[in-house]
């Protein structure tokens, strides 16, 4: 059981059920070490604060919900895998190994991955698009993610594969949807009527506050892009009455205080808001560090302050790491694992290669095959699909393990070499958003 405070509230969650409940700091100290001690210690431990006769009352309580089986509930045994082969459902698509920008903490190397300068071909983007087809199995709804660099340099192609992707979807009866993923700087008007015609989820990057952007997001040139990335988005947002869209942007150890940038980014009027913590760049002035933890959490908890002012006030926002289904969420079977990369989702180069994730694409050893050949490499995916938190020790241990799935694959095996050990770094801030989660979604059940 999971015991914390949030807003001066003290909260209690069950992580196996997602039972979540307001308690008095009586209830909340007992059931902190409910279980681990005997009650007779308890009571010892918290008289001097507390009465016995009140000790006495909460114990009884906190035990009936036990019984009920709401709170302390054992985790199930670890299921089995119920097929042998990967079932893919969703494929990151580089069309274009190319960026205008040169963002300066990019894990894709500014847009090239580490390798040259290229885009995706028609040939090359049809044959992925059959290889989700026929690798699929019994999966109905797919998904292709227009993927850079900067997929919009290469937008000819991008409008082809659209066509043909909905075309031999249906003659499979799947129903494929899209998302492309852009820094904004091409969105002309024959692109953004494109992708609102062809009803195109779009991810928008923009880090915030206009120095903060520009410092480490400049063009080619290394102007910065601020201005020209606003504008765009503003304008492309409008054309879609605000729906159907996503602004993601990325904080680092040059902008600690990031609720700033989400509050920018609020002024400006955008409604659907991600900033997510900047990945690797070890020994780089924009790393994050273990030192930071304690003003990122901090930081957090003005962010989702700032969230429920707006949310009082009528004008609500959606952030996306404040997402928590306490109820009708993922299956079992997705909350231990997670994102599915290398089995049910996978990236796949401009030449073709497969990989499991966008973020070990050119690293050979995670090659899984191409999408003329298929999946050639399975002891990888099989690898990956048992990599779930009954097999990662700090996890199991964890009360975040069923929100968070075990963090990411790619995170864990780039800072330990290992699938099985998460980034504590990671950790730290994903449980923290977690708790943020809750907890607004406590304070809204009582608005």
């Amino acid at each position: 059981m999971h015991v914390f405070n949030f807003r001066d509230t003290t909260l209690v969650l069950d992580p196996v059920t997602g039972s979540l409940f307001a308690v008095d700091e009586l209830a909340g100290e007992v059931i902190k070490s409910y279980g681990q001690v005997s009650p007779r210690e308890v009571k010892e431990r918290l008289s001097a604060r507390f009465s016995p006769a009140d000790i006495d009352v909460v114990l009884e309580e906190v035990k009936a919900l036990c019984d009920e089986g709401l709170l302390n509930v054992t985790l199930p045994d670890e299921p089995e895998q119920a097929e042998d082969n990967p079932q893919v459902k969703a494929l990151c698509l580089h069309v274009a190994h190319d960026c205008n920008l040169r963002c300066k903490y990019c894990f894709a190397a500014t847009g090239d991955f580490g390798g040259g300068r290229t885009l995706m071909d028609v040939e090359t983007g049809k044959a992925a698009i059959d290889f989700l087809l026929r690798s699929s199995g019994s999966r109905k709804h797919l998904e292709v993610d227009f993927f850079g660099g900067e997929p919009l340099l290469n937008f000819s192609v991008v409008k082809a594969l659209v066509a043909y992707g909905r075309q031999e979807a249906e003659k499979h009866s799947k129903v494929l949807r899209f998302t492309l993923t852009t820094n904004g700087t091409l969105l002309g008007e024959e692109e953004t009527s494109f992708l609102n015609e062809n009803q195109l989820s779009v991810v928008l990057s923009l880090d915030g506050r206009a120095a903060v952007n520009d410092f480490l997001r400049p063009f080619a040139d290394d102007v910065g892009s601020y201005t020209q990335v606003r504008d765009a988005i503003l304008k492309f947002v409008a054309s879609r009455g605000g729906k159907n869209y996503f602004v993601r942007g990325t904080y680092t150890a040059h902008n600690l205080d990031f609720a700033k940038d989400v509050a920018h980014l609020y002024d400006l009027g955008l409604r659907e808001i991600s900033l997510e913590p900047v990945v690797g760049g070890v020994g780089e002035s924009y790393a994050l560090t273990m030192e930071h933890a304690a003003d990122l959490c901090r930081e957090y908890d003005r962010l989702a302050d700032f969230y429920l002012e707006k949310q009082e006030n009528g004008d609500p926002f959606n952030f996306f790491h404040f997402n928590v289904a306490t109820y009708n969420g993922p299956c079992f079977g997705k909350r231990i694992i997670g994102c599915g990369a290398g089995w049910d989702y996978v990236a796949v180069t401009p030449e073709g290669d497969i990989y499991p994730c966008h973020q070990f694409v050119g690293n050979e050893q995670f090659k899984l095959g191409t999408v003329f050949t298929g999946l050639v490499n399975l002891d990888l995916p099989r690898e990956l699909a048992q990599v779930n938190v009954y097999r990662k020790p700090d996890c199991l241990a964890c009360w975040a393990k069923l929100y968070c799935s075990g963090g990411c694959h790619a995170s864990a095996f780039h800072t330990h070499g290992t699938f099985l050990k998460p980034d504590s770094l990671a950790c730290v801030l994903q449980k923290k958003r977690i708790e943020c989660a809750l907890g607004i979604n406590a304070l809204r059940s009582k608005m």
